[in-house]
């Protein structure tokens, strides 16, 4: 009798637990429970997707309601996203002028805001401070940055770059520095980001594409879009210290949180490329899916993600070994990434 007892008692226990994995392994599992997200800028469909790194999918999707979104950047908090929409071309290239950022609950998986610029500004990159948690856009029209608060949603000032078609932005870890990649005149604006103003234009190339900064800020990093070369600014000359071959002309890159390596997308040979910061030369090469547009290393240094156009795909990096983990399906035109942390 007492073994029937336990039979029945322990049946419905193992039913309840079969319920509960069943009922976890169905649930997505994203930011609404806290957890940290990919966030991915879906410009052929003007979306703005989510990515569950784990499960190494996109688990919902968010309607910009405009035309379209290139790049976004998360609130340090990891609860709002911040869609610049551009316009529906390239950069220099003719075609419509976007006027305004949408705001985005990634929790609630809609838009909660709008800033609007009152007139066509091809908002693109967005970076949030590191240090004040201002979010600083390039409005390459006005040939400017400009300076919102996140929680206000008002335009608080506006940072001259003196070049035009400063497309994208790359900020110091302490804040103070800024700079630009102006695309058509191949120059680098270089901002005082307290004081609010242009200190220096450094010429690199007639062309150039993308920024980024190494980890001790020392180093600025754009690609020459002429030839298979990355040019290494001196931060504290402020001129171009060193170039170094590339397997096909360069795009987004990043450093890892180790200041080792720069992870660097290379879109005409369908690979990212990684360069040891030490010897200045490329020391892997990884095929990813077509045209790899932008690098992000996640903040735990484990994965570098490259968001690939042309495909649809996001591929995730291991550094460990510097091998494909996975690819993630996106959508269309899959371009900027963004980092949600978790709560």
């Amino acid at each position: 009798m007492m073994r029937l007892h336990v039979v029945f008692l322990v049946l419905p226990l193992i039913l309840v637990f079969s319920a509960v994995l069943t009922f976890s392994a169905g649930r997505p599992l994203d930011n609404t429970s806290g957890r940290a997200v990919l966030l991915v800028a879906n410009k052929g469909e003007s979306s703005l997707g989510i990515i569950e790194p784990e499960l190494g999918r996109q688990v919902a999707t968010v309607a910009e309601n405009g035309v379209t979104g290139h790049e976004v950047v998360a609130s340090s908090d990891g609860r709002i996203a911040f869609v610049p929409i551009y316009g529906n071309s390239g950069v220099g290239l003719p075609g419509t002028d976007g006027r305004n950022i949408v705001v985005v609950d990634i929790a609630a998986r809609k838009v909660i805001g709008n800033i609007d610029f009152g007139h066509g500004v091809r908002p693109h990159c967005a970076v949030i401070g590191p240090k004040n948690g201002l979010l600083y856009v390039t409005t390459e029209i006005d040939n400017s940055i400009s300076v919102i608060d996140p929680h206000t949603l008002k335009i608080v000032a506006s940072i001259p770059t003196n070049e035009p078609e400063s497309h994208m932005l790359a900020i110091t870890h302490d804040g103070r520095r800024g700079y630009t990649a102006n695309v058509g005149s191949g120059t680098v604006s270089v901002l005082d980001l307290e004081a609010r103003k242009t200190i220096d234009v450094i010429p690199v190339a007639t062309h150039i594409q993308r920024i980024s900064v190494s980890i001790d800020d020392r180093l600025v990093f754009t690609s020459d879009t002429t030839k298979p070369e990355l040019a290494v600014i001196d931060a504290a000359t402020k001129k171009v210290k060193t170039r170094i071959t590339l397997p096909a002309p360069g795009y987004g890159s990043a450093a890892t949180p180790d200041g080792r390596w720069l992870v660097i997308a290379a879109p005409g040979a369908n690979q990212v490329a990684v360069i040891d910061l030490g010897t200045m030369k490329v020391a892997h090469t990884i095929d990813v899916p077509a045209a790899p547009q932008e690098i992000l290393v996640r903040p735990d240094g484990l994965v570098a993600y490259a968001s690939c156009d042309a495909s649809r795909k996001v591929a995730a990096i291991r550094t460990s070994d510097w091998k494909v983990e996975k690819l993630i399906d996106a959508g269309k035109g899959v371009d900027g990434l963004a980092w949600a942390a978790g709560r």
